[in-house]
């Protein structure tokens, strides 16, 4: 009975006279023990990449691996800001000088904002001469990154047009348009921010606000045990990157802008952006893929809603509203309600938090919370592997 390489040679060679004819031309123990030398290689090579598959895998399953998802504007890269400050390597001068050009962006595109929104609602100058003049300045910028120098010739600018009346009027209605949560906490600290020595503070660094696009992964351990937390760009563009990110998960932090009710997305300036998440989620609960999953529902931007309940009234948007709309508690609850809706399993549960992810305190407290619960449920695995 031929060996498995002389059959090999047959099925290249065919068992006529033509092998007959190379095999005077080549040594037959030649060819064999070359096929059986390609062969050992690619069977180590193979067993090489399953070994390191299995490897791999199995570190997966030794991580807690959290998966930060939501609408864009929801927060998700403030909080894994925050846990880098609570269980990582905290932001160092260093690290924090690196923000500087983000936050004159931010100041930049905020004033800029303001100035065509102003426009848009017809809404006049306090002091039309200045403002105009002043106005001026920011024809030429492109969104160009800035160093000192450029920055500090729009200072002057940006701090007589914060000051118009014409221009708090439209920052009182914000809800109209698109513009960044920190704007006032920046133009607040506009001084400092246009001081040469300015060195960001911690809580600049949260408030600062760049888009992510990509996948952005923090590896950090607690008490012995490694997370791996991911953070994915939540615009709609970038929704479709998702889905790489799915193997071994074993808990979603799902983030939502409670604030949000009452505004509209950027991405087309039409759609309810609570409504939007809300459709996300939808598509997360009821995913097969995420059967076995915890859930963790973060209602985030806690003190802006209950800034904006004070005067906005949630049931002009959602009109199923039935509490007292200026009433923290009672929005709250029916925000969470929408979401506890769309369940498939009524039974699956979802744990959820009132947050504000610029407030360190707020998420060490509330991560505390998360940590016990993930480990609680995923204990048995993580020892096992």
């Amino acid at each position: 009975q031929p060996n498995p390489y002389t059959r090999t040679i047959w099925r290249f060679f065919g068992r006529s006279s033509s092998f007959s004819a190379m095999a005077k031309t080549r040594n037959r123990t030649d060819v064999e023990a070359q096929l059986r030398d390609d062969y050992v290689r690619q069977r180590d090579k193979s067993r090489q990449i399953d070994a390191q598959l299995r490897a791999e895998k199995k570190t997966l399953r030794n991580h807690v691996k959290l998966l930060l998802l939501g609408s864009g504007e929801s927060g998700k890269s403030t909080f894994l800001r925050q846990i880098r400050i609570l269980h990582g390597e905290d932001f160092d001068e260093s690290a924090r000088r690196d923000f500087v050009p983000t936050i004159y962006a931010n100041v930049i595109k905020s004033i800029k904002i303001l100035l065509e929104a102003r426009r848009r609602l017809g809404i006049d100058w306090g002091d039309e001469a200045t403002s105009t003049r002043f106005s001026e300045a920011f024809a030429a910028y492109n969104n160009e990154p800035l160093d000192f120098a450029r920055f500090g010739d729009y200072c002057e600018a940006i701090r007589r047009l914060w000051n118009d009346a014409g221009v708090q009027e439209t920052f009182s209605r914000r809800r109209e348009y698109q513009i960044g949560d920190s704007t006032a906490y920046f133009m607040g600290r506009l001084d400092e921010i246009a001081d040469a020595s300015y060195v960001p503070t911690r809580q600049d660094v949260l408030c600062s606000r760049k888009a992510t696009r990509g996948i952005f992964e923090y590896d950090f351990h607690i008490k012995g045990i490694p997370f791996k937390m991911v953070d994915v760009g939540g615009q709609r563009s970038q929704r479709t990157k998702w889905f790489q990110c799915f193997d071994e998960v074993t808990s979603i932090v799902f983030l939502v802008a409670s604030s949000g009710f009452d505004q509209v997305l950027m991405e087309d300036r039409t759609t309810n952006r609570l409504v939007e998440s809300i459709n996300i989620f939808d598509t997360i609960v009821n995913n097969k893929c995420f059967k076995s999953v915890s859930i963790i529902l973060f209602l985030n931007k806690s003190d802006l809603l209950a800034e904006k309940v004070r005067t906005a009234d949630v049931s002009q948007h959602f009109p199923a509203f039935g509490g007292n709309p200026h009433n923290l508690e009672d929005v709250q609850k029916f925000i969470l309600e929408l979401f506890h809706a769309r369940r498939s399993d009524p039974n699956k549960q979802i744990y959820h938090h009132y947050t504000t992810a610029t407030d360190t305190e707020n998420i060490r407290v509330v991560f505390a919370a998360v940590k016990s619960t993930i480990l609680e449920k995923n204990i048995q695995s993580l020892m096992l592997g």
